[in-house]
């Protein structure tokens, strides 16, 4: 008997990345087995994001393809499902018939039941409740890696910053109990996986909805020390919430990877106001400063938003200065889009494009020069790598991150590598994005 195929076509964060594993392991249990090919796949699952415009263009274009696909292939199910399946519901359905499921943010443990009701007739159409059960990151995993694993430890964001879809998609805040997470982790860790990142739109504020204080950093310490982990990150912190407890924390632990992603979004007082962030540009710097304090070695990594709605020349500047400051290692940088449903896409005074590209061009080229002077203080040191495999053009040349989540190249030479190994890499040399050395002995 031919075994009934599906592929899954992912979109977005880390947390789609993680949701795309879970409606895998569904599907196995279901009996379906993997195929690359969605062109001959008995089920495709798109998981999609809304986060940015573009991003939404990109799935509705596929969505379109799939009508053709579809078409070749009959009896084959189309299930729409995160974010863009949760904000758009039956506008979706009524554009795209070839749609079957579309499935919400909430619904990602419950897929099983959602998509046998389906296959017996006698299921909905659209499910899109944004409450979610009990149990929502329970049950097996299709893990992408053979050493790394997601581990999401919350869900939703109470935040509501005016440019940000997200608390409208993903519901509000709901944190999983510590031993949950503790399991999952160790179950994995039995299993040989060594890495492990804690999911969250904004996990500085894990446990807070279970009246616990400091939450965070006793399930960052606890995660640390279960046998076999080597490696703790964490995604994504909103400076909002970050403390000086967390920070020490990361300090104190050694599995604990020593790299803050704190998104600052702009240096500007008034465009955080408007964009109700929640903090202030000295506030921000006296946690950069806690972080230079307690954990001087480690990386910082922010996002910044160009050309939010009436973000002047000043604005700007003093977005650029707080590049300077700070000296980050990276920032991913990122056009305004307007967002429907958010209280910055009615805003007045929105920023001619022409304007926000050049603003997008004057602050990369401040970043690319702190990035590569950040990387050269590394150059003649020995450090310690996570390997991942061999790297996109050469086969033997090896690519690996360091705790700080620096990328690392080094030949291969004769060593048989296996993904998940650590190995000490000297660096040799320094570019804006990665780093080049030769393994030792």
């Amino acid at each position: 008997m031919i075994a009934k195929t599906y592929t899954i076509l992912n979109y977005g964060c880390q947390m789609n990345e993680s949701d795309a594993e879970h409606f895998a392991g569904q599907l196995k249990d279901l009996g379906y087995e993997e195929t690359v090919s969605y062109h001959d796949a008995d089920v495709i699952v798109i998981n999609t994001c809304c986060v940015r415009e573009s991003a939404e263009k990109k799935i509705l274009g596929k969505i379109g393809e799939l009508k053709h696909v579809k078409a070749e292939h009959p009896g084959q199910i189309i299930c729409v499902a995160g974010c863009m399946a949760q904000k758009d519901g039956g506008k979706l359905l009524k554009k795209y018939p070839q749609i079957d499921l579309l499935v919400g943010t909430g619904q990602v443990n419950n897929f099983k039941a959602i998509f046998a009701d389906h296959l017996a007739a006698k299921g909905q159409k659209i499910y899109d409740g944004i409450v979610c059960g009990e149990s929502e990151f329970e049950g097996e995993a299709v893990r992408r890696s053979s050493f790394s694993a997601w581990i999401p430890i919350m869900y939703g964001c109470n935040n509501f910053c005016t440019y940000c879809i997200v608390p409208y998609v993903r519901g509000r805040e709901r944190s999983r109990g510590i031993a949950a997470v503790k399991t999952e982790i160790a179950n994995e860790a039995n299993r040989g996986f060594k890495e492990f990142t804690l999911l969250g739109q904004n996990v500085n504020s894990y446990g807070k909805d279970l009246g616990e204080k400091n939450a965070f950093a006793r399930l960052l310490k606890e995660c640390s020390e279960i046998k076999g982990v080597e490696r703790i990150r964490f995604m994504t912190s909103h400076p909002r919430d970050m403390n000086e407890e967390i920070v020490r924390t990361v300090a104190e632990h050694d599995s604990i990877c020593k790299h803050f992603h704190l998104p600052a979004q702009s240096g500007s007082n008034r465009i955080l106001k408007a964009m109700n962030r929640g903090y202030t540009r000295e506030k921000y710097l006296e946690l950069i400063a806690s972080i230079r304090k307690y954990c001087p070695e480690a990386s910082v990594t922010t996002d910044i938003i160009v050309g939010f709605p009436g973000e002047t020349e000043e604005d700007f500047e003093e977005t650029l200065a707080l590049l300077s400051e700070v000296g980050y290692d990276a920032a991913y940088t990122f056009i305004y889009s307007k967002r429907s449903g958010t209280p910055a896409a009615v805003l007045g005074e929105q920023v001619p494009i022409e304007i926000k590209k050049a603003r997008l061009q004057r602050l990369m080229e401040v970043q690319n020069n702190s990035s590569l002077a950040r990387n050269r203080k590394l150059v003649g040191k020995t450090l310690t790598v996570l390997a991942e495999g061999p790297s996109q053009n050469k086969s033997d040349v090896w690519s690996g991150r360091t705790d700080s989540n620096k990328l690392v190249l080094w030949p291969a030479a004769d060593h048989n590598y296996t993904a998940g190994e650590l190995v000490s890499v000297r660096i040799d040399s320094a570019q804006t994005w990665l780093l080049k050395g030769t393994a030792e002995a």
